[in-house]
């Protein structure tokens, strides 16, 4: 596929994502393919070194904001006939409701992972406080001559440390996991506002 057979499919792949939009991906990707032909690539290497079309579509979806596309989807192409603004108007107390009770409800599933990931973070500094804490007050049984107290207090200290950090780390790729699931479905959600 060369340069021009590219821009027109992507145009056409990106229907329904504002015209500024649309206009400033097709000026990047149609230099980054003049900068490849001019380094001695032909065009269609050159469109073919960008990668698949999903992954481009993709990547412009992800740095669009969603405010922008539904604003984009629910422009009316023509102004709203008098009955059509009555019917939005009487039907007010029906769809009103149901939008925002879809709002709520998927801010709130939002909010229950992150508070999820956050819970996980603040068992994970429990746990070092803990062993810290255990740590301590084993020097103190040792001052006091409690060596079994000691020797018991410091082991569980160190096992928490120890435990704790295995935590962090495992938290930190929980923590990646979801970030990336999230990225996935806020992209699947702004291909809704788009014809592929």
């Amino acid at each position: 596929m060369n340069k021009s057979e590219f821009l027109a499919a992507l145009r056409e792949k990106l229907n329904g994502v504002p015209e500024e939009d649309i206009n400033k991906s097709l000026d990047f990707y149609g230099e980054m393919i003049d900068d490849r032909v001019e380094d001695g690539m032909s065009e269609e290497e050159a469109v073919e070194v960008l990668g698949s079309m999903e992954e481009i579509i993709n990547q412009i979806l992800s740095e669009v904001s969603l405010p922008k596309l539904v604003k984009e989807k629910v422009k009316p192409k023509q102004a709203l006939k008098a009955w059509e603004v009555v019917l939005i108007v009487l039907g007010a107390p029906i769809w009103v409701p149901i939008v925002l009770s879809l709002c709520v409800v998927a801010l709130s599933c939002y909010l229950s992972v992150w508070m999820m990931i956050i819970s996980l973070y603040v068992m994970d500094f429990s746990l070092a406080v803990s062993g810290l804490a255990m740590v301590v007050l084993a020097f103190a049984a040792l001052v006091q001559g409690n060596f079994a107290v000691f020797g018991m207090m410091f082991g569980c200290g160190l096992i928490l440390l120890g435990l704790s950090v295995l935590l962090f780390f495992g938290f930190n790729l929980v923590t990646k996991g979801i970030l990336w699931l999230s990225k996935k479905i806020l992209i699947g959600i702004k291909g809704l506002f788009i014809k592929k």
